[in-house]
């Protein structure tokens, strides 16, 4: 039996920026190992030598005791010839043709760096860049792998004697903390009026900027993925101005609190709603406000719930502290375009919003917007993908041999590179539409790639010939040589993003896919979708009955014009039009004139089976919401109300054998129940049971055992709550997403994936 062995460990997943190798040096030396640890492009190395029973609790602990933040998706072992030595090392890192190791996410400023930012006898007191390898910045700043100082935007900045001691010593929670730096030698922050001029520096500048924000100022704060547009948020004043400012509509701001327990003074907070705000992700999650809430309603006009985040920064936890209360962070971007991150460009873009300008000098190598997250039926939900969990992919159960690029959606835009068993799926890109927004999404179609693959073999995108993303994926340069893009029906899409995310191995499910738009096979508008999926495509079986949006576009800004669409199609205009005496009044009589004309001609006026459309038509029918002000603004009205409401019972409708869904039997039920003055609270509530008995109703139909729901109005926690409940209770599984968004955000997972098993099935036809 041989005593001694030498193995060659190398180690898969996110295990680079988080103090990985100094773990695994304390570990071998611990056990009485000798050998050697780097980093490489595809993870770390470790070559470790000793006793065989030694050897093999090396390991064990390797996975059992990493660090926290550290993820270990696979660990590769071979046996070495024994050498001999005397000490374990931490070797330079090593350069492979091949990267693979994962990219960590930024991540929130830990205890023991917050502890030394407030602690006057301490360096780094006040220093607004401190950080270790627990926390702080990672996404947005590497250039290229391995995750080494030299390979991000932190590289022009020498680290001083003292900092240089802490990186390059392995017991030290910074070793090899990428980012390391203290007042000394790193970064530091500049005040600038909205003109550019200087007003102060370092700390004098937070302490100025407090002082800026307790007077009412808007200021435009450079953080960690871009900047923020800040604001008191106990300031009136102050929010109406930034609100006029950025034309936002009744938009809700999301609002930075100091601490978890000024959270909990205005908010209801559950046990996982505060492992999310406390999370190294630290994403703004979406709170119900309490009656006693001090914040003023122009936070969120009309609106129940509130986002809410806490600071993640050591700059951040300084503001808060300065000013003593909350503080509006809202995206430092014009409207539709991606979140400004270099300092030029944002007192160029933002000179008109914000009244000062606090600047730091370490790039930001590509946009990390705040992620967004509700819970719902006990778990996270993620809205936004983007700081915290980007770039970290999702795991297949199979392996490619090539690549895939996937390219998204044009709302909520994220693309997704698939390669061998994982999928990386971008940080939320914004909506496509401006030119600085498609140059975002091209660059990153650049960017994502240079990470992990090379050479990219085939690109997929919407079917939708309108799409911006189609457009990109027939003319961006860098993929130019892959062929014409393979296309993918929306809705196909957000059903195998799902299934993807949740590693669903059954040979059919049913899926039910709700949203506000998508192109179908058929090149109407589809969104009210219920399909058989399985690995080789989809069935359309069910949807709802199409009904005329008059106008257009025009009926997506304007509900009440989605209102009389679905009153002209179910026979009800006169009787509607005088039960819904709100809507009515809100209408001129030019108005209701051309829309009927509209709807009488067929012109202008396109038909859809779209659930959210149907939402927003709701929603306007009962006077809920007349206008659009931002993307859903109707649909989350008639949510909020079916909040305070009580169903009874559900309204009727029916399923056509041809597969169409007959919803006018509710609009019936529900001028029925105006007519009677039933408040709309209760209508609200009875409608969506209604939409949860459809759904039921065709599960029974179908007769497969998993029902897969996604799209954008399962974002709506009252629907989700109700199908999942319905359908548990008549004996089926529901999946739902959670880690990828239910809205187009997930979009290009599903796209990936569907492309990636075509070109297989196609190679197999051929052999």
């Amino acid at each position: 039996m041989i005593s001694s062995a030498r193995r060659r460990l190398h180690v898969y997943g996110a295990v680079q920026g988080v103090g990985f190798r100094p773990f695994v040096y304390r570990l071998a030396t611990e056990l009485g190992l000798t050998g050697s640890v780097c980093n490489s492009s595809a993870g770390v190395i470790a070559e470790v030598e000793g006793a065989v029973d030694a050897l093999d609790l090396f390991e064990q602990r390797m996975r059992s005791d990493r660090p926290a933040q550290a993820l270990i998706t696979a660990i590769e072992s071979s046996s070495l010839p024994v050498i001999g030595g005397d000490s374990f090392t931490i070797k330079e890192s090593e350069r492979q043709s091949a990267a693979s190791a994962l990219i960590l996410p930024d991540l929130a400023t830990c205890d023991e760096c917050c502890a030394e930012v407030f602690d006057p006898a301490n360096r780094r007191y006040r220093y607004p860049f401190t950080n270790c390898v627990q926390c702080g910045p990672r996404f947005s700043i590497i250039e290229q792998l391995p995750y080494d100082r030299a390979h991000t935007t932190m590289r022009l900045f020498t680290m001083c004697a003292a900092c240089a001691a802490e990186y390059n010593t392995p017991d030290n929670r910074r070793f090899h903390a990428q980012p390391n730096a203290c007042p000394d030698c790193g970064p530091r922050l500049t005040l600038c009026d909205s003109r550019g001029v200087q007003l102060n520096d370092c700390d004098a500048a937070v302490r100025q900027v407090v002082q800026l924000l307790q007077t009412g100022a808007i200021v435009a704060v450079k953080g960690l993925g871009g900047f923020h547009l800040m604001a008191n948020a106990r300031d009136p004043v102050a929010i109406e101005k930034l609100r006029a400012r950025k034309a936002r509509g009744n938009k809700p701001f999301a609002i930075m609190y100091p601490s978890l327990d000024e959270v909990k003074a205005d908010c209801r907070v559950s046990e996982e709603e505060s492992r999310l705000l406390r999370s190294a992700a630290a994403p703004i999650v979406l709170l119900h406000r309490t009656p006693a809430c001090q914040l003023p309603a122009a936070v969120a006009p009309g609106n129940p719930m509130l986002g809410i985040m806490l600071p993640y920064t050591p700059l951040h936890h300084l503001l808060l502290l300065g000013l003593g209360g909350p503080l509006i962070a809202t995206s430092g971007n014009l409207s539709e375009e991606p979140i400004c991150i270099d300092n030029a460009e944002a007192l160029e873009e933002l000179s008109d919003l914000a009244d000062a300008f606090l600047l730091h000098d370490r790039s930001i190598r590509r946009p990390v917007d705040d992620s967004i997250v509700r819970v719902g039926v006990g778990r996270e939900m993620i809205l936004r993908r983007s700081r915290g969990y980007a770039p970290m992919p999702i795991q297949l159960s199979e392996a490619f041999d090539d690549t895939t690029l996937a390219m998204g959606a044009d709302q909520k835009s994220a693309i997704a590179l698939l390669h061998g068993d994982l999928v990386f799926l971008s940080q939320h890109l914004g909506d496509l539409g401006t030119d600085k927004s498609l140059i975002a999404h091209e660059r990153m179609t650049v960017d994502l790639p240079s990470f992990y693959a090379p050479r990219i073999n085939r690109v997929a995108c919407d079917m939708h010939p309108g799409y911006f993303s189609a457009r990109q994926a027939r003319t961006v340069e860098s993929i130019a040589d892959c062929g014409e893009p393979a296309t993918v029906q929306h809705h196909h899409a957000h059903i195998v993003a799902c299934m993807t995310e949740h590693g669903v191995t059954a040979e059919e499910v049913l899926g039910v896919a709700w949203d506000g738009t998508g192109y179908g096979t058929d090149g109407t508008i589809w969104g009210g979708e219920f399909m058989i999926v399985d690995r080789h495509g989809f069935k359309r079986t069910h949807w709802l009955r199409p009904f005329p949006l008059p106008g257009g576009e025009k009926a997506v800004r304007d509900p009440r014009f989605t209102a009389l669409g679905l009153l002209y199609e179910a026979g009800e205009w006169n009787r509607g039009l005088a039960a819904a005496t709100k809507l009515r009044a809100s209408l001129s009589d030019r108005e209701t004139e051309t829309v009927q004309s509209i709807l009488r001609r067929n012109f202008n006026c396109p038909r859809t089976s779209s659930a959210g459309r149907l939402f927003d038509g709701i929603s306007a029918l009962l006077g809920l919401c007349f206008a659009n002000t931002f993307e859903s603004e109707a649909a989350t009205r008639i949510e909020f109300a079916a909040d305070r409401g009580f169903s009874k019972n559900h309204y009727p409708f029916s399923l056509s054998e041809d597969g169409s869904i007959d919803w006018r039997p509710i609009v019936d039920g529900i001028l029925a129940d105006i007519e009677r003055n039933e408040s709309v609270t209760n209508i609200a509530a009875q409608f969506h049971t209604s939409l949860t008995e459809l759904i039921v109703e065709v599960a029974r139909w179908a007769e497969r055992s998993q029902v897969v729901l996604s799209g954008g109005c399962f974002q709506n926690g009252r629907l989700l709550e109700e199908t999942v409940k319905h359908l548990r209770q008549n004996g089926f599984e529901p999946v739902w997403p959670q880690r990828i968004p239910p809205n187009d955000g997930g979009v290009a997972l599903g796209q990936a994936v569907i492309v990636a098993r075509q070109s297989i099935a196609k190679l197999l036809s051929n052999s």
